[in-house]
């Protein structure tokens, strides 16, 4: 069993849609009623997931995966970057992220919104072994929210995809899967995941 360490139901959602066709039963910890904290203090992407793998994989005795995200504005910095959530405060909503940005944005022009989603993702076995990989997505910052698909800031991200000019709150799930940071990260680790899957993910006491 391989249990995704995420409390975030658009999470869960989007990174069953990429491991999609691989063999083994991929739950979430709301599958499972578990009530754990979910670590994210540290400076990097890799590390928040790597704390949220490893907590879950030790609680559960399981193989678990973890992934931490971020937006990273060229105009802002690289800001808001690894606290892209807690953007506008730790009770913020997405819309309140997304208000806050597009002000800090205001009167840059096309050429100075360059952007870019980044992500990584970590598989953590029961014994403790750690598996990390990361994606990129580049793109830009559009001047007001367009789309009611995805999640956090895709309604304001149109990203570098061929003959696609929307946000990614305009794509179809299946599409972002294709070409989203997060896709990118999760699918480097599917050769170690079909490696563990004959036929199931193990699990060990």
């Amino acid at each position: 069993m391989l249990i995704l360490a995420t409390k975030n139901p658009h999470k869960v959602a989007e990174i069953r849609l990429i491991l999609a066709g691989l063999p083994g039963e991929v739950r979430s910890l709301a599958d499972l009623g578990v009530e754990l904290p979910l670590p994210e203090e540290a400076d990097t992407y890799a590390g928040n997931a790597r704390s949220k793998a490893v907590a879950v994989a030790t609680h559960c005795r399981t193989w678990a995966l973890a992934d931490d995200s971020g937006l990273e504005v060229d105009a802002l910095g690289g800001g808001p970057g690894v606290r892209s959530h807690r953007f506008s405060g730790p009770e913020a909503g997405d819309r309140d992220n997304i208000s806050l940005l597009l002000s800090r944005l205001a009167g840059v022009p096309p050429s100075g919104r360059t952007a870019r989603f980044r992500a990584a993702a970590v598989l953590c076995s029961p014994r403790g072994e750690v598996w990390v990989a990361e994606g990129r997505w580049e793109g830009f910052i559009a001047t007001g929210p367009r789309g009611t698909g995805g999640f956090g800031y895709d309604p304001v991200f149109i990203p570098r995809v061929p003959h696609w000019q929307g946000t990614v709150a305009e794509m179809e799930p299946a599409t972002k899967a294709v070409f989203s940071h997060r896709g990118q990260a999760v699918r480097a680790l599917l050769p170690v995941l079909r490696a563990l899957v004959s036929p199931a993910f193990p699990v060990h006491p």
